[in-house]
């Protein structure tokens, strides 16, 4: 794939990479947005930041372009770009644009209806201790209020009609010249057609926005839009050094931000595959509810490609519906599960209503599913889909809790100017007359990535903006992130869905291209004393009180060293999650400030004031043994020890600056506030350790592993090992990994020795999916770590006398820093210091070293000299 350059993206990037770029402050704009910035969008302002403070900005930084994925938030960077201007420049006047009313509709609620679920901004703007007061505006007044910003939003095809036929208080381009302006082109994609065709014309967009940009020197065009054709010549010969940020949508999807997305390709008949989409829609609402999650509504879009069908398919649909009976329902299920067995979503669908009362099913389904709760937004001749201001509302507040709404019917693409992000299933219809056209798959691929945007519903208390249940969660939770597309069964409409897919870099998953590795537990061990009547062993609980939360160290924070990596060249990388550390033996540290000397009180308490949550009524809520802000800061029991440190390349010639030390003492801050949030009212392991039953612990399993997307092998080496001829191993199958594999080859060879001491060998794979089970550290650590872990494996030795359980736990090169803890709480983990529930005078319990690869740290020798292999 041939990469353009562009030039200023470079640029900017390589600036705010320098270990000599002092990245500005924008705490204004973190005070005055609804929404924290994500790292990304941080690192947008930054690249903007940098263009405007060149000195020749108006001439060359004047008209710049951020390509960002769909779903990534533009509309925020628009909104601190706003406050952005007008802090760091003194702009007061902007003008949003875009092509649809829909978008600038939108956008009013985002910008000016504080009492919208949509409005971005804090209420009220506060800059500095001045409240700014934010104005909609027909034309910009020749004298301005102070503290005043005013906007102009409009459609292009209004602005150019205002502008090209001057009406009285409307704008000109006489009046233009008088302000400087900041122009949001959204959607800018649009505005390109004269670039596309080669000429100019007078009364073009693309023209009218050049005209206003040039109607005063200091003018600045900024455009946003998820899709810029640069692979034609003259769109990339005119953006190539106009493009100041790019965040692809394979990025933001990897980094957790969006649903996943799932293929169901089937040949079955609308119906089919709509009552499946609804089934899968209500289980997931089903899951949400047992969740305790409030409020939580998936929304289903059934997508044609003519008014006629869509019409003709939602007229079926509510027959359907209404004359759904109990019998008809549980005959579709059972049928349909042995038609879709290949489908892990659907699978898990029709097991879960066929295991619950089909009467009460039926009548919640047609409760949820019927005219009341259907939409038609078809559009009707050329005024498109989102002109009628009902239908507008409607979808756009999808997710509040009186909008009845589960179901849309639509032909029109619905991509731009549609802002939900409760649609968790797409349902493309077939017709007659199939559209296969990659035109036509490039509207549907941009739907789905639309409807791809991650929804921040609250699971245990916390919202979440990107995505929590990847990893080890149940099969169920990770259906609360994920987008299913339902579609046709088309070789031709396939691979130019794929290619469309591919062109919008959007990552699209086939649900029926997962393999699912199953372990079953081997019917000799289920023979066995051990599991018939055995236990393994975890410790037990107890709730930490207020009052231990006495000193910083019982929230799992040093208070006497704390080292911020300070490398500004891998800035991008870093800024997203926790501050790594940097071992390259070229750098030194710099002191920034030490707690216990009054000297760096000045700055200190700067630092503090910078940070919203270092305010005493909020503190006391976290921290409730404390007194005030002063002692948090000068206390030895709180940070009055703490020394920061910056680790920083030595090519980076001079001492940190003030300011410098200040952006690494907000860093320090936030890690602080982040450890303290985290670990307030946890709970703390016990020295009394109880008992759960082996056969409640080892039961079959199964672990569903991802295949090949439309873009790539996910990178995941997770493998069935085949055990069965392995009597000590409990299942026929190991699923692992391939440090996890390594470890099991080392116990097989140790076998033969085992067995010369003991009766009975087993080693357990304690699968998280079944067993319900976690250590927790007991031991009195000047540091806490109150969550627990569970061990991925007990070797367990018998020898008719006392019964040996050993934790193991596997662990990559990169994490033996990170997790020291857990090893830390394995090797305490011995007879005498802790204690069995009940009558357990014959078992004794251990922990060792981590394996690593090659056993480099010597869990073996461990073994040895804990004298269990003697």
């Amino acid at each position: 794939m041939n990469i353009k350059p562009f030039s200023t993206l470079e640029k900017a990037k390589k600036a705010i990479s320098s270990y000599f770029t002092n990245l500005p402050d924008f705490y204004y704009i973190d005070e005055n947005l609804k929404h924290t910035l994500r790292p990304y969008q941080q690192t947008a302002l930054f690249s903007l930041d940098w263009s405007q403070r060149q000195k020749d900005a108006d001439e060359k930084y004047n008209q710049l372009m951020f390509n960002m994925a769909t779903g990534s938030g533009k509309t925020d960077i628009m909104a601190a770009i706003i406050l952005y201007y007008y802090k760091e420049f003194n702009y007061t006047n902007f003008i949003f644009v875009s092509n649809t009313t829909a978008v600038v509709d939108k956008t009013k609620d985002n910008f000016l209806s504080t009492n919208s679920s949509k409005y971005l901004f804090s209420a009220p703007i506060n800059i500095d201790g001045e409240r700014i007061d934010l104005k909609a505006v027909e034309s910009f007044p020749i004298n301005q209020e102070v503290n005043t910003i005013y906007i102009k939003l409009a459609t292009v095809q209004s602005l150019s009609n205002e502008l090209n036929d001057p009406q009285e208080n409307a704008l000109t381009f006489d009046a233009l010249k008088k302000h400087k302006i900041i122009i949001l082109a959204d959607e800018a994609h649009h505005f390109n057609a004269d670039t596309k065709k080669k000429q100019r014309e007078e009364n073009s967009w693309e023209n009218l926005l050049d005209r206003i940009r040039d109607s005063n020197k200091h003018n600045r065009q900024l455009e946003f839009t998820a899709t810029i054709d640069v692979d034609k010549k003259e769109v990339y010969e005119k953006y190539k050094d106009k493009i100041i940020y790019k965040y692809d949508l394979s990025q933001f999807m990897d980094e957790g931000y969006s649903k996943n997305v799932f293929r169901l390709q089937a040949n079955n008949d609308n119906m089919q595959k709509l009552l499946n989409a609804v089934l899968l829609s209500q289980y997931r609402k089903r899951i949400a509810e047992k969740l305790n999650i409030p409020n939580f509504k998936p929304i289903l879009l059934v997508k044609s490609n003519r008014i006629k069908t869509s019409k003709a398919v939602k007229d079926e649909f509510l027959a359907k519906m209404k004359n759904l009976s109990t019998k008809s329902l549980h005959d579709f299920l059972v049928t349909n599960q042995k038609l879709n067995a290949q489908s892990n979503a659907l699978s898990m669908t029709y097991e879960y209503w066929l295991s619950k009362d089909i009467d009460k099913a039926l009548s919640e389904l047609k409760r949820d599913f019927n005219p009341n709760t259907t939409i038609d937004v078809n559009e009707a001749g050329t005024k498109g889909i989102l002109t009628n201001n009902t239908d507008f509302k409607n979808l756009n507040t999808l997710e509040d809790i009186n909008n009845p709404f589960r179901i849309i019917f639509a032909v029109a693409k619905l991509t731009e100017g549609w802002d939900v992000l409760n649609l968790f299933d797409i349902v493309r219809v077939s017709e007659e007359k199939e559209s296969n056209s990659l035109k036509q798959t490039n509207s549907e691929a941009q739907l789905i990535g639309r409807g791809a945007r991650y929804y921040p519903f609250s699971y245990e208390g916390k919202r979440s903006y990107t995505r929590r249940f990847d990893q080890t969660s149940s099969q169920e939770k990770k259906l609360l992130e994920t987008l299913y597309y339902h579609t046709i069964n088309n070789s031709k409409y396939i691979d130019n869905l794929n290619k469309s897919f591919d062109n919008m870099d959007l990552i699209v998953n086939q649900d029926s291209n997962y393999q699912t590795f199953s372990a079953k537990v081997k019917p000799s061990f289920k023979k066995t004393t051990f599991y018939k009547y055995g236990n393994l062993f975890y410790n037990k609980t107890e709730a930490v009180p207020d009052s231990e939360y006495k000193d910083i160290g019982d929230y799992g924070i040093d208070n006497f060293n704390m080292v911020i990596d300070y490398n500004m060249s891998t800035i991008e990388n870093e800024l997203r999650g926790e501050y790594s550390y940097v071992r390259e033996s070229n750098t030194r540290y710099d002191k920034v400030v030490d707690f216990s000397d009054k000297n760096d009180y000045r700055l200190i308490r700067k630092a503090i004031a910078r940070n919203k949550f270092y305010r005493f009524d909020k503190m006391r809520k976290y921290l409730p043994m404390l007194k005030s802000v002063d002692e948090f800061s000068k206390s030895p029991n709180w940070l009055g020890q703490l020394k920061v440190s910056a680790q920083v390349p030595d090519q980076y010639k001079s001492q940190l600056s003030m300011l410098e030390k200040l952006n690494v003492l907000d860093i320090a801050l936030h890690k602080i506030q982040e450890k303290i949030i985290k670990n307030h009212r946890k709970e703390r392991g016990t020295k009394e350790f109880m008992p759960v039953a082996v056969k409640d612990v080892v039961k079959d399993y199964s672990k569903l592993v991802p295949q090949a997307s439309n873009k790539k092998f996910i990178n995941e080496l997770i493998r069935p090992k085949k055990m069965k001829d392995n009597e000590w191993f409990p299942y026929d199958y190991a699923i692992t990994d391939q440090l996890e594999s390594s470890l099991i080859n080392m116990i097989g060879s140790l076998i033969k020795d085992f067995k010369k001491k003991y009766d009975n060998v087993y080693l357990i794979r304690n699968e998280e999916t079944i067993a319900n089970w976690s250590l927790h550290e007991f031991k009195n650590e000047d540091i806490k770590h109150y969550e627990g872990y569970m061990p991925d494996f007990i070797l367990v030795l018998d020898n008719g006398n006392i019964i040996y359980q050993i934790y193991i736990e596997p662990k990559g090169e990169h994490l033996l820093e990170k997790d020291e803890w857990k090893e830390r709480l394995l090797e305490s983990i011995r007879p005498k210091n802790i204690n069995i529930i009940g009558e357990n005078s014959d078992i004794r319990l251990y922990g060792v070293k981590f394996y690593t690869h090659g056993d480099t740290r010597g869990m073996e020798k461990e073994l040895y000299n804990l004298k269990i292999l003697d």
